[in-house]
């Protein structure tokens, strides 16, 4: 573990030296993740012009789903979003060798060996919208609850990150990816939307097979409903059961992987 340690802190180390090299680059993607908050905010201020609930929730409620989803958002593009896109290109070329043989896992190289200083600051942003979405909001929030809710928010992005990687390693056979992934972020709206606006199935389709639900939508109904041990065990037992499947997939991958020395 302190092994792991010292090498994600040597990552973090060369990203920010790095990003401090392409300065134009560092402040469009700020600008541009910061539009997207903007968006996603007046969208939801307009819909409750004209309705008073959404799913169950009143306008108050919603800025708090919609700020931990930009949380969210800004872990998976501060930690994994780089590393994704540099993926199919990695396996195509022949380059994923310098992973595979190192000694440590491949998948924890690949997945954290990046971090976007840049989108860094977008977390601080989007988590200083998320105290402020807290902060005014009328009712009471149990200590509890905010608790829950702020830790399944960091279980909430896990679930974003293993999602992405089932569409993201079948690059090993396809060679492309593109077609998958603009599939996954079309479903990403899914988890942008309240849990009761669905049906009964397509709920439990969200829950299970998809389980986009269980990024926002469940951790935001425990922090105003309260905690629901069987919920909270279920949120967190498809996550570990995703991640399995997902690790079995990636190891699966890397034995029909052709490399740059074959």
């Amino acid at each position: 573990m302190n092994r792991y340690l010292r090498l994600y802190l040597q990552f973090l180390k060369f990203s920010f030296s790095r990003s401090l090299e392409y300065r134009m680059d560092f402040w469009f993607r700020i600008v541009m993740d910061c539009m997207f908050y903007v968006v996603e905010l007046i969208f939801f201020t307009i819909l409750y012009q004209h309705t008073d609930m959404l799913g169950g929730w009143n306008y108050d409620q919603i800025l708090i789903f919609v700020s931990g989803f930009l949380v969210i958002d800004a872990i998976h593009m501060t930690v994994f979003s780089n590393n994704m896109w540099w993926m199919p290109i990695l396996v195509n070329k022949g380059d994923l060798d310098y992973y595979v043989v190192r000694p440590v896992s491949s998948l924890f190289f690949l997945s954290l060996r990046d971090f976007a200083a840049n989108s860094f600051l977008n977390l601080l942003i989007a988590s200083g919208i998320l105290c402020w979405s807290i902060l005014r909001y009328p009712g009471e929030l149990e200590t509890t609850n905010l608790i829950w809710f702020l830790f399944l928010i960091l279980n909430g992005a896990f679930l974003h990150y293993i999602l992405q990687m089932f569409f993201q390693i079948p690059v090993f056979w396809t060679h492309t990816n593109r077609g998958l992934v603009t599939a996954f972020f079309s479903a990403t709206e899914l988890m942008e939307r309240p849990d009761k606006i669905y049906s009964i199935w397509t709920r439990r389709i969200l829950m299970t097979v998809f389980p986009a639900l269980l990024v926002i939508a469940l951790p935001a109904r425990i922090l105003f409903e309260g905690p629901d041990p069987l919920l909270i065990s279920w949120v967190l037992g498809v996550t570990a059961c995703s991640f399995l499947g997902m690790r079995a997939f990636w190891n699966l991958a890397l034995r029909h992987y052709s490399s740059a020395s074959s």
